[in-house]
Protein backbone atom coordinates (compact mmCIF):
# COMPACT_ATOMS: atom_id res chain seq x y z
CA UNK A 1 0.00 0.00 0.00
CA UNK A 2 1.07 3.63 -0.52
CA UNK A 3 -0.11 6.67 1.39
CA UNK A 4 -2.17 9.20 -0.60
CA UNK A 5 -0.76 12.76 -0.98
CA UNK A 6 -3.99 13.66 2.12
CA UNK A 7 -2.13 10.40 4.03
CA UNK A 8 0.66 11.53 3.70
CA UNK A 9 -0.41 15.00 5.28
CA UNK A 10 -2.59 13.79 7.95
CA UNK A 11 0.56 11.24 8.73
CA UNK A 12 2.35 15.06 9.38
CA UNK A 13 0.06 16.23 11.53
CA UNK A 14 0.19 13.77 13.99
CA UNK A 15 3.99 14.90 14.93
CA UNK A 16 2.73 18.62 14.87
CA UNK A 17 1.76 19.66 18.57
CA UNK A 18 0.70 22.74 20.87
CA UNK A 19 2.88 25.43 20.49
CA UNK A 20 4.50 24.84 17.64
CA UNK A 21 4.66 27.59 14.66
CA UNK A 22 4.60 26.04 11.15
CA UNK A 23 4.94 27.06 7.70
CA UNK A 24 3.65 25.03 5.05
CA UNK A 25 4.94 25.24 1.51
CA UNK A 26 3.26 24.48 -1.56
CA UNK A 27 1.57 21.33 -2.75
CA UNK A 28 1.38 18.26 -0.03
CA UNK A 29 2.64 19.98 2.81
CA UNK A 30 -0.31 22.59 2.04
CA UNK A 31 -2.56 19.85 3.05
CA UNK A 32 -1.81 20.03 6.49
CA UNK A 33 -3.85 22.19 7.55
CA UNK A 34 -7.11 20.34 7.52
CA UNK A 35 -5.69 17.76 9.65
CA UNK A 36 -4.47 19.18 12.57
CA UNK A 37 -5.61 18.79 16.36
CA UNK A 38 -7.69 21.37 16.71
CA UNK A 39 -7.62 20.87 20.53
CA UNK A 40 -4.49 22.02 20.19
CA UNK A 41 -3.12 25.98 19.60
CA UNK A 42 -1.00 25.19 16.41
CA UNK A 43 -0.25 28.99 14.56
CA UNK A 44 0.72 27.99 10.89
CA UNK A 45 2.18 30.49 8.96
CA UNK A 46 2.18 31.58 5.10
CA UNK A 47 5.04 33.56 3.50
CA UNK A 48 2.68 36.07 1.82
CA UNK A 49 1.67 37.50 5.04
CA UNK A 50 -0.54 35.38 7.30
CA UNK A 51 -0.05 33.76 10.87
CA UNK A 52 -2.88 31.77 12.18
CA UNK A 53 -3.75 29.75 8.27
CA UNK A 54 -7.18 27.91 8.95
CA UNK A 55 -8.03 24.68 7.21
CA UNK A 56 -9.14 24.50 3.34
CA UNK A 57 -12.28 26.85 2.76
CA UNK A 58 -15.80 24.96 1.80
CA UNK A 59 -17.07 26.24 -1.48
CA UNK A 60 -19.73 28.62 0.46
CA UNK A 61 -16.72 29.72 2.61
CA UNK A 62 -14.48 30.86 0.09
CA UNK A 63 -13.17 34.66 0.44
CA UNK A 64 -11.77 35.82 -2.55
CA UNK A 65 -9.33 38.10 -0.77
CA UNK A 66 -7.76 34.91 1.27
CA UNK A 67 -4.60 33.45 -0.61
CA UNK A 68 -2.38 31.28 1.04
CA UNK A 69 1.42 31.31 -0.64
CA UNK A 70 0.46 28.11 -2.87
CA UNK A 71 -2.10 30.14 -4.29
CA UNK A 72 -5.08 28.48 -2.88
CA UNK A 73 -8.37 29.72 -0.94
CA UNK A 74 -7.61 30.03 3.02
CA UNK A 75 -9.10 30.41 6.06
CA UNK A 76 -7.96 32.31 9.13
CA UNK A 77 -8.07 31.04 12.86
CA UNK A 78 -9.52 32.66 15.58
CA UNK A 79 -6.96 35.77 16.06
CA UNK A 80 -5.24 35.56 12.82
CA UNK A 81 -2.56 38.56 12.02
CA UNK A 82 -1.97 39.80 8.34
CA UNK A 83 1.44 41.52 7.32
CA UNK A 84 3.27 42.77 4.39
CA UNK A 85 5.90 40.18 3.06
CA UNK A 86 9.17 42.13 4.71
CA UNK A 87 7.63 40.94 8.00
CA UNK A 88 7.01 37.96 6.97
CA UNK A 89 10.53 37.04 6.10
CA UNK A 90 11.92 38.36 9.11
CA UNK A 91 9.76 35.81 10.88
CA UNK A 92 11.54 33.42 8.73
CA UNK A 93 15.16 34.20 8.78
CA UNK A 94 15.23 35.07 12.31
CA UNK A 95 14.23 31.81 13.73
CA UNK A 96 10.77 32.78 15.00
CA UNK A 97 9.20 29.43 13.44
CA UNK A 98 9.67 25.99 14.68
CA UNK A 99 8.88 23.80 11.75
CA UNK A 100 8.87 24.09 8.19
CA UNK A 101 7.09 21.36 5.64
CA UNK A 102 8.45 21.50 2.26
CA UNK A 103 8.45 19.29 -0.96
CA UNK A 104 11.44 18.17 -2.32
CA UNK A 105 12.45 16.86 -5.76
CA UNK A 106 15.33 15.19 -3.99
CA UNK A 107 16.55 14.99 -0.48
CA UNK A 108 20.00 13.64 -0.24
CA UNK A 109 21.65 11.24 2.48
CA UNK A 110 23.08 13.87 4.24
CA UNK A 111 20.11 16.62 4.39
CA UNK A 112 20.73 18.85 1.84
CA UNK A 113 17.92 19.11 -0.65
CA UNK A 114 16.55 20.34 -3.80
CA UNK A 115 12.97 22.04 -4.45
CA UNK A 116 12.61 24.81 -6.76
CA UNK A 117 13.62 23.74 -10.25
CA UNK A 118 13.91 20.52 -12.87
CA UNK A 119 16.92 20.93 -14.65
CA UNK A 120 16.09 21.92 -18.56
CA UNK A 121 12.28 23.82 -16.66
CA UNK A 122 11.59 27.00 -16.76
CA UNK A 123 10.63 28.15 -12.71
CA UNK A 124 9.68 31.90 -11.69
CA UNK A 125 11.83 31.12 -8.62
CA UNK A 126 12.92 29.83 -5.52
CA UNK A 127 10.57 31.58 -3.83
CA UNK A 128 10.84 31.49 0.31
CA UNK A 129 12.59 27.92 0.61
CA UNK A 130 15.75 28.79 0.90
CA UNK A 131 15.12 31.52 3.84
CA UNK A 132 12.87 28.67 5.56
CA UNK A 133 15.99 26.49 5.05
CA UNK A 134 17.95 29.08 7.05
CA UNK A 135 15.87 30.23 9.86
CA UNK A 136 13.96 26.90 10.70
CA UNK A 137 15.43 24.19 13.19
CA UNK A 138 12.67 21.78 12.15
CA UNK A 139 12.48 21.33 8.24
CA UNK A 140 10.27 18.41 7.28
CA UNK A 141 10.49 17.27 3.48
CA UNK A 142 6.71 15.69 2.22
CA UNK A 143 6.98 14.44 -1.23
CA UNK A 144 6.31 10.89 -3.34
CA UNK A 145 9.07 8.37 -2.47
CA UNK A 146 10.26 7.90 -6.33
CA UNK A 147 9.58 10.27 -9.71
CA UNK A 148 6.52 9.15 -11.99
CA UNK A 149 9.40 7.22 -13.56
CA UNK A 150 10.15 5.02 -10.41
CA UNK A 151 13.23 6.97 -10.21
CA UNK A 152 14.43 7.46 -6.44
CA UNK A 153 13.51 10.78 -5.14
CA UNK A 154 15.88 10.24 -1.60
CA UNK A 155 19.31 9.76 -3.11
CA UNK A 156 23.51 9.67 -1.84
CA UNK A 157 23.45 13.33 -3.44
CA UNK A 158 21.09 15.76 -5.26
CA UNK A 159 21.44 15.84 -9.31
CA UNK A 160 18.89 19.28 -9.13
CA UNK A 161 20.08 22.54 -8.17
CA UNK A 162 20.06 22.19 -4.17
CA UNK A 163 17.68 24.78 -1.98
CA UNK A 164 20.07 24.47 1.09
CA UNK A 165 22.43 22.06 2.22
CA UNK A 166 22.29 19.62 5.43
CA UNK A 167 19.23 21.02 6.72
CA UNK A 168 16.30 18.10 6.33
CA UNK A 169 15.82 16.70 9.27
CA UNK A 170 12.51 14.33 8.78
CA UNK A 171 11.43 12.72 5.51
CA UNK A 172 7.40 11.53 4.95
CA UNK A 173 6.72 9.73 1.37
CA UNK A 174 3.91 7.42 0.64
CA UNK A 175 6.51 4.85 1.55
CA UNK A 176 8.30 5.44 4.87
CA UNK A 177 9.51 7.75 7.35
CA UNK A 178 12.93 8.56 7.51
CA UNK A 179 15.05 10.56 9.69
CA UNK A 180 18.40 12.37 8.58
CA UNK A 181 20.64 11.83 11.44
CA UNK A 182 24.71 12.72 11.83
CA UNK A 183 24.37 8.47 11.20
CA UNK A 184 23.21 8.80 8.05
CA UNK A 185 19.28 7.87 6.68
CA UNK A 186 17.11 5.82 9.64
CA UNK A 187 13.91 4.41 8.71
CA UNK A 188 11.69 4.58 11.32
CA UNK A 189 8.27 3.67 10.19
CA UNK A 190 6.94 1.93 6.82
CA UNK A 191 3.22 1.57 5.02
CA UNK A 192 1.76 -1.73 5.64
CA UNK A 193 2.17 -4.03 2.76
CA UNK A 194 6.25 -3.02 2.90
CA UNK A 195 9.24 -3.96 5.13
CA UNK A 196 12.65 -2.01 5.17
CA UNK A 197 13.94 -4.23 2.41
CA UNK A 198 11.30 -3.05 -0.12
CA UNK A 199 11.26 0.72 0.81
CA UNK A 200 15.53 0.19 0.41
CA UNK A 201 14.89 -1.20 -3.22
CA UNK A 202 13.36 2.11 -3.86
CA UNK A 203 15.85 4.19 -1.55
CA UNK A 204 19.12 4.64 -4.06
CA UNK A 205 20.98 6.30 -0.44
CA UNK A 206 22.00 4.00 2.16
CA UNK A 207 18.96 3.53 4.85
CA UNK A 208 19.60 2.15 8.53
CA UNK A 209 16.64 0.36 10.11
CA UNK A 210 15.90 1.65 13.42
CA UNK A 211 15.55 -1.22 15.72
CA UNK A 212 12.02 0.15 17.02
CA UNK A 213 10.68 0.22 13.19
CA UNK A 214 7.22 -0.10 12.94
CA UNK A 215 4.30 -0.12 10.51
CA UNK A 216 2.54 3.00 9.77
CA UNK A 217 -0.53 2.99 12.06
CA UNK A 218 -3.26 4.89 9.29
CA UNK A 219 -6.84 4.51 8.72
CA UNK A 220 -7.19 3.17 5.42
CA UNK A 221 -8.71 6.28 3.90
CA UNK A 222 -5.36 7.18 4.07
CA UNK A 223 -4.22 4.76 1.29
CA UNK A 224 -7.87 4.85 -0.97
CA UNK A 225 -7.93 8.30 -1.55
CA UNK A 226 -11.43 9.31 0.17
CA UNK A 227 -11.39 12.31 2.80
CA UNK A 228 -10.37 11.62 5.38
CA UNK A 229 -11.26 13.30 8.78
CA UNK A 230 -9.09 15.44 11.30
Amino acid sequence: MMLTRDGIAWRIARDLHEGDYVNLGVGIPVLVSNYLDRTQEIFLHSENGILGVGPRPKRDEIDLDLISAGKGFCTLSTGAAIFDQPISFAMMRGGHLSHAILGAIEVAENGDFANWKVPGEAVPGVGGAMDLAVGTPNIYVAMSHVTNKGKPKIVKTCAAPLTARQCVKRIYTDLAIIDVTAQGLVLREVMPGNDPASVQAKTEANLIVAPDWREMDVPETATNGARLRN
